[in-house]
């Protein structure tokens, strides 16, 4: 009997291991894919802005090293752990919202980081609030259960403190898509963990109808040089021509990019689009550079790729001991599927342009940190997992 206990410490990776090698490979292979991918978009504008190709380089792998040592220790700690602190979090997350008022910094003419005393690190908000909701909204709709969440009352609840929180993000941090995702990660936890699908097809198209009619208004509104930054974006998606020396500028530069990479793209590094003209290519466009220069093959392998993370994720939800655990898991796999969705989305100009990043790959310290902490929690819901595996295996 012992030797087969051994045996399953030894392929499940024993109690203090990460447990689900898979799912760390992919994450490894994702960041290890954005870094090249960064240095590759960022190298040019690096040396003409800090004197330092490497720069926006050395900058993500200090944040991504600590988000891997941050995912070790998320990893090792029961996930049952983060259900008590759920209020706490929540708490936290409006907290840091606020701070931004008297405290924050504007970065490119947006309020949206908060400086660490001491460090020279910048915190968005935001992304710290999508943990807090993921981990607060879970709690809350464990404890309503399925049956309650089959009722009005039982589907709205949790989504106000979803809304609450986006509608600070949008307020205090103009951040409109942080804001729609963190609406959209619990709307996608509801839709796992509701019996009921009928209300989110009429919700789903209510929303189309809502923004269906937003745009035919912005279209045809009588004076367009009244409508806000938003509405132009709306007006640049619908004819990115009538506005290339404006709003439309960076989607053509991001269309022409992928245009030209063809099936096998120019070849790692050979990116025309990144010399100056897409700016801040190594942000929302990383995902052009990509097109242009490893071609179709390359995107559809970066997007096979978060495919296989996210099936990795939905597996681990089906397993899960229990309903809390399933759905941290589901409410990591909204807050990544959404956000990949989005931002290719307004690479490819499917939708108006938003400043969305591309997990794991976009330059960005902060939203590569918190990800990985939210790769730590599905972690330890998968030892969690193999823990009740081992023991069944011990017992028989």
């Amino acid at each position: 009997m012992s030797s087969i206990s051994a045996i399953v410490k030894e392929k499940i990776g024993g109690r203090r291991g990460l447990a689900d090698y898979s799912l760390v490979f992919i994450v490894l292979f994702l960041l290890s894919f954005g870094l090249v991918m960064l240095y590759s978009t960022s190298s040019y504008e690096s040396m003409a802005q800090h004197g330092d190709a490497a720069y926006y380089l050395k900058r993500q792998m200090i944040f991504t090293l600590l988000g891997l040592a941050l995912m070790v220790f998320v990893s090792l700690i029961p996930y049952t752990f983060w259900k008590r602190i759920s209020l706490l979090a929540y708490a936290v997350s409006l907290g840091l919202i606020l701070l931004i008022i008297p405290f924050g910094m504007e970065v490119n003419g947006a309020k949206r980081w908060l400086k660490i005393p001491i460090l020279p690190i910048q915190l968005q908000p935001a992304e710290v609030a999508k943990i807090g909701v993921i981990v607060f909204s879970a709690m809350f709709i464990e404890k309503l259960g399925r049956k309650a969440l089959s009722t009005v009352r039982g589907f709205i609840l949790p989504m106000i403190p979803a809304v609450v929180v986006g509608v600070m993000l949008w307020k205090i941090t103009d951040n409109l898509s942080s804001a729609i995702i963190v609406v959209a990660i619990v709307f996608g936890m509801l839709f796992v963990a509701c019996p009921d699908y009928g209300k989110f097809i009429l919700i789903a198209v209510v929303v189309l109808v809502v923004a269906a009619a937003l745009v035919w208004y912005t279209v045809n509104s009588a004076d367009t040089n009244s409508l806000d930054f938003r509405g132009e974006r709306v007006l640049a998606w619908l004819d990115p021509q009538a506005y290339a020396g404006g709003k439309g500028y960076q989607t053509i530069q991001a269309l022409y990019a992928i245009g030209s990479g063809g099936i096998f793209g120019k070849g790692l590094g050979q990116s025309m689009q990144k010399l100056g003209f897409i700016p801040e290519a190594q942000n929302d466009m990383i995902f052009s550079i990509i097109c242009e220069e490893l071609g179709l093959f390359g995107a559809i392998s970066i997007m096979l790729m978060f495919v296989l993370l996210l099936w990795r994720f939905m597996m681990i939800a089906n397993s899960a001991d229990d309903f809390y655990g399933a759905m941290l898991v589901v409410g990591v796999i909204s807050h990544i599927a959404v956000q990949v969705i989005l931002n290719i989305a307004v690479v490819t100009n499917t939708i108006p342009n938003t400043g969305v990043t591309l997990p794991f790959i976009s330059y960005g310290g902060s939203s590569v940190f918190f990800l990985l902490s939210e790769i730590g929690i599905v972690l330890s819901v998968s030892r969690g997992m193999q823990r009740e595996e081992l023991a069944r295996l011990e017992e028989s």
